[in-house]
């Protein structure tokens, strides 16, 4: 099973490493995206100015990066697995000005710090690709400090996530998805009622609650949608390297058809359902 976990961690670093190019291009556009979840986690954190702030999965640097701008007199430590992704998100808090915030390449089921390091923790779109969840959720509890919480984001059913199947509904039309064994990390992974209060509750944690939070993408048209997730989904890249280039046209032409389908008056604006959950570690509360 380790062997298994440690393959996983090596595909993964290695494909967030190869579109990070496509994540810095479309940076400013998925930032937009995900504002509405970093939000939601920086308000249930209620993040004071001295705090010690891990964020886990920190690809290009949010919502750590808005952390580091209010803990003033505190600091935040970006992690990822993706070394190239690190690198950007130092570079976005070194344009911002922000001297608090911190890289470290790291495994989140092998944390490299200390018992009891932060005050906070934050993770925004990253549990459900973790090789072992319980591991991880045991990895958070052990570097957070008594009394502090963490906040993360997942997303939820797929029924609620338009802007990811249907990218993914015309291309396994076309392509048999692949098997994939029992919990295998996924983007709707973390959906199963109960799963993630469960995973928190064995791990420690106390006064565990979620929000769901739902809203819609604009990818203003057909065009842009499909250069977004053709430049920055590993599996849709994937998926395509897979087809001959008739059959790639035929895709396009059904995802395009599908996209303005289901357009507003002819703006691609695609339902996304998330889920934030929040929790503390008992003792006694940082002064």
């Amino acid at each position: 099973m380790e062997t298994q976990q440690e393959e996983i961690r090596a595909q993964q670093k290695q494909n967030w490493n190869k579109v990070s190019a496509g994540w810095e291009k479309w940076d400013q556009f998925i930032m937009d995206f995900l504002r509405p979840m970093g939000d939601a986690i920086i308000d249930r954190l209620e993040i004071k100015e001295d705090d010690i702030v891990l964020d886990i999965a920190a690809g290009t640097g949010e919502p750590g990066l808005t952390i580091a701008a209010i803990v003033k007199k505190g600091k935040v430590i970006g992690t990822d697995l993706s070394d190239e992704m690190l690198r950007l998100a130092a570079a976005n808090a070194a344009t911002k000005g922000l001297k608090n915030y911190s890289i470290k390449a790291a495994d989140v089921c092998e944390l490299p710090f200390a018992d009891n390091t932060f005050t906070k923790i934050s993770c925004r779109m990253g549990f459900m690709f973790f090789p072992d969840m319980r591991v991880a959720a045991n990895e958070m509890y052990r570097v957070l400090q008594p009394g502090g919480c963490f906040a993360i984001s997942v997303w939820s059913a797929p029924d609620k996530n338009f802007w990811s199947t249907a990218f993914t509904s015309v291309i396994n039309k076309y392509i048999t998805p692949p098997t994939l064994p029992p919990n295998a990390p996924g983007m709707f992974r973390c959906s199963k009622p109960g799963l993630m209060t469960d995973i928190f509750a064995q791990a420690g944690f106390t006064h565990i609650g979620e929000q769901e939070l739902n809203g819609k993408v604009d990818f203003i048209d057909a065009d842009t949608y499909w250069q977004n997730r053709t430049e920055i989904s590993e599996s849709v890249i994937a998926s395509l390297a897979k087809v001959d280039e008739a059959t790639k046209a035929a895709i396009k032409n059904d995802v395009y058809d599908l996209i303005n389908a289901n357009s507003t008056d002819g703006r691609a604006l695609l339902d996304y359902g998330t889920t934030i959950i929040y929790a503390e570690k008992a003792g006694r509360k940082k002064v």
